[in-house]
């Protein structure tokens, strides 16, 4: 699974860790994020991810 970049503040996310504190389980890839998930660093959106 391919990761993604926050481009404003550097945060990786990798689908293989997840983010649990926001309630995203390991294992879920970027394109199933759900829609109100936010770069859990700096509250950017997900249009201003890049894949690495």
């Amino acid at each position: 699974m391919d990761r993604y970049i926050c481009e404003p503040c550097g945060y990786i996310y990798d689908p293989a860790e997840g983010d649990p504190d926001n309630g995203v389980e390991p294992g879920t890839p970027f394109e199933n994020l759900p829609e109100d998930w936010v770069c859990p660093v700096c509250g950017a959106t997900q249009d201003m991810f890049v894949k690495e």
